[in-house]
Formats: C-alpha cells, sequence, structure tokens
C-alpha cells in the first residue's frame, strides 16, 4: 500500500557489519595550574561526541530506561566532593519508545563537579561511563574510559580531615545509574552450561564471510525511485503538462535542435539537483535528532504540508512573483546555452505553484539524516521531470499522440493535494507524543487517514466537485478506465486501515502512524508463549522477554538448554536504554510470523549490556579487549559482543549453533518482518545441515 503515499520515505536500515563504534568520549581538566590547600575548584568534564550522535545526560528519571553519564572518582583522602556533578546547557529529549522525558547533548558537552582541596598532594583519577545513540540508523552504544587530569600545583598546609584511607578498589561515586535492591538481592550463582561439548564456553565465534553488508544503498535507491515517481506526478499537473509542446515547439526548426534538446534537459536536472546540494547541509543527520525530538519544527512542517494540500485543493494558488519570472524569460531570448539554461530556469519557475509543494515534501521527507539524501531526491525527480521535454524535442512527431489538457489535470492536483493532508499528520504526532496532548492518538490518526482515502474516492468518482474543476471533463459524467482504477485502489487501502482501528498493526504503515501504545483498544493482544525452559531462568526475576515470550538471560545457561534441546540460540544483544530495540520488538518480533519461530524453533537469550547487577566477585574476569575488570552483567555481556563479534551496537541479533559458531550473518536495525523472518529461517536451516 505504501506506493499510495509516494512520497514517504523509506527509513535507513541498520547496518550488521562488524565493527568497534567509539563515538563519545570524555576528557577532564581542571580549568586551573594553581591552587591553594582549602580552595574549592571546578573540575570539568569535556564530552566529544561524533556528528549525528548525542549521550544522555543528567537530571531525568533513571528508572525510565536510557542511561544518564556516571564519572566515578577514586576516592582520596587529598580532596572531598562539595555538591554534586551539573551538566551545562544540554538539551531536552522526549524519547518516543520509553514514552519520557530526557536530556541529551550532541556534538558536545560539558559536565562539572566541585571539590575541595584537603592537602598539596592532590591525587584526581576516575572513569566515566554513559550511553551514546543515533537516530540516524538505530544503533545505540555504551562507551566508557579513564579520566586522566593534568598536573596542579597546590600550596599551602593539609587540612586535618577525619579521613579514612580507602581500599584500593574503592570509588567515589558522582553520578550513576542505581539497580533496585531487589535486583541486587535475587542474583543467583552462575548456572554451568550442560558437558555435551566441553566444560568450557568460549562464545559465539564469527566467521568473517558472514559479514553483512550495509543495506544503505538499497535505501538510497528506494528514495531515488520515490522521487523519480513524484516528477512524473509534477508533469501531470496543470502547470506543467501543458508546458511541454509549448517548450518543445521553441527547439523544431532550428539548428543543432537535439543538442539544445539535450542541454535543455541536463540544466533541468542540474537547477533541481543543485537546489538539493545547497539544502543538503541543512537536511543532515543533526537534523534528523531534531526532527524526531522537538515539537516547533514538527508543527511548522505540520502547518506546512497542511498549506501545501489546501493549495492542490484549489483554496489558493502559490506562485513566485511575477518579477522572477519576468526577469528569467528575458534572459532566456539570449540564445545560445545561456538562453537555454534561463528557459530552463524559467519553465522551473512557471511551475512552482504545482511542483513546489512536491519538492517542499521531498526535501522535508529527506531530513532523516542522510546528507546526500536530499541530492539523490531532487536528481531523482529532476530526472522523470526532464526526461519528457528532452524527448519529445527529440521526437516532435510524438507530441500527437499526448492526451490533451483538460480537467483530468486537476484532478491529479486535487489527490496530491489529500495526500499531503494526510501526511502532515505524521508531523503532529510527533509532537503530540513530545508533549503528550492526546489528541492524535494512533486510532484517531487512521480515522482520518479513512476519511481522506474516502474522500479520494468520492472525488475520483466524480461525486463532488471541488473549485478548480471546469470544463467538459466537469458535466462528462463517464468515467474512465484509468480514474476507476485509481478509485477502486483507493477503497482497496480505505479497508485496510479500517482493522487498525481495533489493533491491527499495519505493517506496511508502522513507521507512518502513532506506536501501538497509544491505542487505547487494541483487540490483538500478544499471546503468552508456550515454549518450555530447560530449567529456571537466571535473573528471571527482575530481567524479561516481550510478548510473553519464555527465554534465558545468561549465556551460558542458555547454550546449556540449547545444546539439550538440540535447537540453535537466538541471541538478542539488547538494553534496558536501547529505544531501538524496544521499536524491534514492538514492531518485528510481534508479528506472528517472527513469533512462532522464536517460540518453537530457537532458545532465546537476551543479553543486556547495561545491566547494573554485579556479579559475585568469584565470576568477575579480565577482558582480553581492553584488559578491564568486568563485574556486573552489564560489563560481562558487553565484553561478550566486543571480544567474539567485533560489534558493540544494539540492537544486535545473533544465531548460534551447539558449537557456539555464528550460523549467518548477524541482523541489526532493520524493521522489515520478511527479512527478520528470512534471517531466521536461514540460521534454522544452517542449523540442520550440521546435524
Amino acid at each position: 500500500m505504501r506506493f499510495i503515499i509516494f512520497v514517504v520515505l523509506l527509513l535507513s536500515s541498520f547496518s550488521g557489519s562488524a565493527q568497534i563504534l567509539q563515538p563519545a568520549k570524555i576528557t577532564a581538566g581542571t580549568g586551573t595550574t594553581q591552587a591553594k590547600v582549602g580552595d574549592v575548584i571546578d573540575l570539568i568534564f569535556k564530552a566529544q561526541i561524533d556528528q549525528n550522535w548525542y549521550i544522555y545526560s543528567l537530571g531525568f528519571d533513571e528508572d525510565c530506561g536510557p542511561i544518564p553519564i556516571s564519572i566515578t572518582l577514586d576516592k582520596h583522602p587529598s580532596f572531598e566532593l562539595v555538591g554534586g556533578v551539573v551538566a551545562i546547557n544540554d538539551e531536552a529529549k522526549h524519547d518516543k519508545i520509553f514514552d519520557c522525558d530526557v536530556r541529551i547533548f550532541k556534538v558536545s558537552g560539558e559536565f562539572r563537579q566541585k571539590i575541595k582541596i584537603l592537602s598539596k598532594d592532590l591525587v584526581l583519577k576516575g572513569i566515566y561511563e554513559g550511553q551514546v545513540c543515533t537516530e540516524v540508523d538505530g544503533k545505540c552504544v555504551l562507551f566508557d574510559g579513564d579520566l586522566a587530569f593534568g598536573k596542579i600545583s597546590v600550596t599551602g598546609e593539609d587540612k586535618k580531615q577525619d579521613v579514612q584511607k580507602p581500599k584500593a578498589e574503592e570509588k567515589s561515586v558522582i553520578n550513576t545509574t542505581p539497580v533496585t535492591e531487589d535486583a541486587i538481592d535475587t542474583v543467583k550463582s552462575v548456572i554451568e552450561p550442560a558437558k555435551v561439548y566441553s566444560d568450557k564456553v568460549t562464545g559465539p565465534v564469527l566467521d568473517e564471510a558472514l559479514i553483512q553488508q550495509s543495506a544503505q544503498q538499497q535505501s538510497y535507491w528506494l528514495f531515488f525511485a520515490l522521487a523519480f515517481v513524484a516528477g512524473l506526478a509534477a508533469l501531470l499537473t496543470p502547470c506543467v503538462f501543458p508546458m511541454i509542446p509549448m517548450t518543445v515547439s521553441f527547439f523544431t526548426g532550428q539548428g543543432n535542435s537535439k543538442f539544445k534538446a539535450l542541454m535543455y534537459g541536463f540544466f533541468i536536472i542540474a537547477i533541481y539537483t543543485l537546489i538539493g546540494a545547497a539544502l543538503a547541509p541543512l537536511m543532515g543527520p543533526e537534523t534528523a535528532n531534531h526532527l524526531s525530538t522537538e515539537w516547533i519544527p514538527n508543527l511548522i512542517f505540520f502547518a506546512v504540508f497542511i498549506v501545501f494540500g489546501l493549495s492542490f485543493l484549489g483554496l489558493f494558488e502559490i506562485t513566485l512573483p511575477s518579477s522572477v519570472v519576468n526577469a528569467a524569460d528575458r534572459q532566456a531570448d539570449k540564445g545560445g546555452l545561456v538562453g537555454i539554461f534561463f528557459m530552463a530556469f524559467t519553465i522551473v519557475l512557471v511551475s512552482f505553484s504545482c511542483t513546489g509543494p512536491i519538492v517542499g515534501s521531498i526535501l522535508v521527507s529527506s531530513a532523516g539524516g542522510e546528507f546526500i539524501k536530499p541530492i539523490v531526491g531532487m536528481f531523482g525527480f529532476s530526472l522523470a521531470f526532464a526526461i519528457p521535454f528532452t524527448l519529445f524535442a527529440f521526437f516532435p512527431s510524438w507530441l500527437s499522440s499526448l492526451p490533451k489538457s483538460g480537467g483530468w489535470l486537476n484532478s491529479v492536483k486535487v489527490v496530491l493535494g489529500f495526500l499531503e493532508i494526510a501526511l502532515a499528520f505524521k508531523f503532529l504526532s510527533i509532537a503530540d507524543q513530545a508533549f503528550h496532548w492526546g489528541i492524535l492518538d494512533r486510532e484517531i490518526n487512521i480515522a482520518i487517514w479513512i476519511v481522506i482515502g474516502l474522500l479520494i474516492g468520492a472525488y475520483l468518482m466524480k461525486w463532488f466537485l471541488l473549485p478548480g474543476d471546469t470544463g467538459k471533463d466537469v458535466e462528462e459524467k463517464r468515467i474512465g478506465i484509468p480514474r476507476l482504477s485509481m478509485a477502486m485502489i483507493t477503497f482497496i487501502f480505505v479497508v485496510y486501515l479500517i482493522p487498525g482501528m481495533w489493533g491491527a498493526p499495519l505493517k506496511a504503515l508502522a513507521g507512518y502512524l502513532p506506536p501501538l501504545y497509544t491505542h487505547d483498544f487494541n483487540l490483538l493482544a500478544a499471546s503468552a508463549s508456550t515454549t518450555e525452559t530447560c530449567d529456571e531462568p537466571q535473573y528471571g526475576d527482575f530481567l524479561h522477554l516481550p510478548h510473553g515470550l519464555n527465554g534465558y538471560f545468561d549465556y551460558k545457561q542458555a547454550l546449556a538448554c540449547a545444546r539439550q534441546q538440540s535447537k540453535p540460540l537466538f541471541i538478542d544483544f539488547t538494553g534496558h536504554g536501547c529505544t531501538n530495540c524496544r521499536e524491534m520488538e514492538a514492531v518485528v518480533w510481534s508479528d506472528p510470523q517472527v513469533l512462532e519461530r522464536l517460540q518453537n524453533d530457537y532458545v532465546v537469550v537476551a543479553l543486556y549490556v547495561d545491566d547494573k547487577t554485579e556479579l559475585p566477585e568469584s565470576a568477575w574476569y579480565t577482558s582480553t579487549y581492553d584488559n578491564k575488570v568486568k563485574k556486573t552483567i552489564g560489563k560481562q555481556n558487553a565484553d561478550l559482543q566486543i571480544t567474539n563479534l567485533k560489534n558493540n551496537a544494539q540492537p544486535f541479533y545473533v544465531l548460534v549453533g551447539n558449537d557456539e559458531k555464528v550460523l549467518v550473518a548477524p541482523y541489526g536495525y532493520d524493521k522489515s518482518v520478511e527479512g527478520f523472518v528470512k534471517f531466521l529461517d536461514e540460521g534454522k536451516k544452517r542449523f540442520a545441515e550440521k546435524l
């Protein structure tokens, strides 16, 4: 059904390629090189964040999901903390998946902590931990590092403080994400795997040949195709279609007309593509985060789309000043390449009232995080727009085969206007979720689309007229087969939407409707899993799988069960603060095809890389990757992913055989149910081949 709404874009797919991402780091300093005992100074922590990424700051409800920054100083009698850590000029963001307000830093950030100097021998050391995410392709990464401070010259006498010397491993925590007492009290001993293969569990082994290719180019090609279709639609508007024979007549009867026709088409493409290139910096990756979280730009775009739609319906006409068009037209009379360029420029200006809303829709939609997308979109649009002018200039005899201009052109314009209005509600939905207004829940949005679809169908059937409908087409009550076919497609689309009023997922439109959790009345709630586990899941009292699935939260225990049941292992590298993990679970895992395979074909284990539950000291180990001691569930799961699979982004799905070898290429953030089902089926097939 997506082809009906041709200007809606496919969200970029996540690449499952093996790579260790390091999009953020924090450096420490004091802002001074000299101080006295008794002085209170600022410790300054500066965050450097790669473009397109953001880190979670402080000052929001830590229980809502995302992980705030945590800074830990080694305790030392040479200083004491004064107050808590402060974030400097961070910004608010509404997390749509967790439905809570958080605070973030983009590009750069700064935190400060005051300390009082107690001794001339000032010793400052520490570590930091946090979460960095991007909405460009759905990745979230945990990051950490050591804090090193510059030398400070301290003068004066040491303060007499009753300070107990800390133990070697003792830390002074400025800010951390707390773990609930129930979670800590219920940690159980590590369960050893079944001794089917060996006593030693090494973790999944990734064959480098299984590295998955990026799906980004596919996204570009689909976006190009959608923009190309938009260009073809623009040709069928009353501002453009009549211009084809008028423009082509300029080239006929002139010397070297074919070369001039080629240059004319080239200049049309160049003008539109240059517009895309000029706006690309404004539509780049940083804009994606802004559009996804801020209510002001989304309300502006909602209003812009409504204005475009009402213009197409005939309420008013959007035109450029006549002086601009006339000036370009005078330049076109000069002849030569300059004249051809300005003639192309003139057609762009003259057709603006019809192409402007379509071009604007492409540019707004391309603000999805990719610098190249506006250029790709404008090139696709202009290519479709220029081809007919060039071809008819080459072969003027084809003009006789063109249908005559008439009221049908206005019908195309009206249908486009209705689609513009329908798409406007996508932007209103984002603002509505950010401020919890509750005015555009999912069923209300679907109801609006149903009404708009019915109006399009009724208009195509000529059951009512609009201001721009004039001429013989108005008097003629008969409906042609193409028009009837479009009406039928529209009514079919409406029928497809209707089950969504009662909770049907409408997966073809999942990215364009408000999330399912906003639906007040859902008759299609997920049923509980019938899958039996081998034993009681470790950490199952505070960790859970979605949709009633039964599974594990410890790799060794899950592998032992997989070997016992002779099933492959489905590993879900996830996180409490992973927004896109929740989105994959809501959109993809909820599909009956996926749930059936996860329940029956695999042993499922969810490995949370950000869980703070500390393990018994006997389970601690030193990582071979960074030589740091891994003490918590999250640290050990993250180390397993990095060390064995050379990847540290979530969500990340891996299928493993009983020999711990990865069966197929890992799968990342990609909301294609078909792709996920294929991934699961291929893993099951490879596992069966090894038996």
